[in-house]
């Protein structure tokens, strides 16, 4: 990888590119569209984004109008957690095509595998989740489908009755939480893994990697993303300043040694940020 815009291929044959700009906590607004437009401008391509962001619409306005054509971006939205199950993903797909008002998804997710209000009949409905899923990539409204959040056991469910499997796996992801036993799962079955919270939301300070960026140069937000990249990991750094939208950018013209690598392992005591898919209380 060379650039934000050079590109994994998925499973489909299908390429993503290999930097998102995440959206979560943008809200729906006019300043979000100029945000996303911003961004573009910075040479991103793959923007993401979730029914349960509520900024779809800004999203999609943001897409219309940056004056690019649609196939030159990649765009993800997220099936919410009130969504699960085949009747009612069908109909929140909907939604969220009108709230984008584009043609097409470039991915399309599961956000999260065990909402709070179906967690003893997650299997079930995910079974019917799935097969809207492969229905509406069969019908080209999704370029691409996948999850968010899932581990394993989570994904063994999906595939038991699966025709399609999952090509993307959208997880916590950085030096503070690196997940390797759904990471293996999922490289073995050629899913590609993006990671959220790739920056651990800005809790940057820790002196190891403090140093580490001094020793190269860089700040640490790009010592963090360069680790995700040559994990194989696709990361989905977000921020509203345009001047760390291009330092976010500028990931491609340093490596991390071994000896850094390990060092950061340090920082895998903290653990993650975020909530466990088992017990979110969501």
């Amino acid at each position: 990888m060379n650039s934000i815009q050079d590109s994994y291929v998925l499973s489909n044959g299908y390429k993503i590119p290999c930097v998102g700009f995440g959206t979560w906590r943008l809200p729906e607004s006019d300043t979000t569209v100029d945000i996303i437009k911003t961004a573009i401008d910075c040479g991103y391509r793959h923007i993401d984004s979730a029914y349960s962001y509520y900024n779809e619409k800004s999203v999609g306005k943001a897409i219309r109008t940056c004056g690019l054509d649609r196939s030159e971006l990649f765009v993800t939205t997220k099936l919410s957690n009130g969504g699960h199950g085949y009747d009612n993903t069908m109909k929140e797909f909907e939604i969220s095509m009108n709230n984008l008002d584009i043609d097409y998804v470039d991915l399309y997710l599961i956000h999260w595998p065990r909402p709070l209000s179906i967690r003893d009949s997650w299997k079930e409905h995910n079974e019917g989740t799935w097969k809207a899923f492969e229905e509406l990539y069969k019908a080209g409204k999704v370029k691409a489908i996948g999850v968010s959040n899932f581990l394993d056991t989570h994904l063994e469910a999906i595939l038991e009755t699966a025709t399609i499997a999952p090509m993307v796996n959208q997880l916590e992801l950085h030096p503070q939480y690196v997940q390797r036993q759904v990471v293996e799962y999922c490289k073995d079955r050629r899913m590609i893994v993006q990671a959220w919270s790739p920056l651990i939301k800005g809790q940057m300070d820790n002196p190891v990697l403090v140093d580490i960026a001094k020793k190269h140069n860089k700040s640490v937000a790009q010592v963090l993303l360069r680790w995700s990249i040559q994990h194989g990991f696709l990361p989905l750094p977000k921020t509203s300043s345009k001047e760390r939208m291009l330092e976010n950018a500028d990931i491609f013209d340093f490596s991390l040694s071994d000896e850094d690598i390990e060092a950061m392992k340090v920082l895998e005591s903290l653990g993650r940020t975020g909530a466990h898919p088992d017990t979110a209380e969501f």
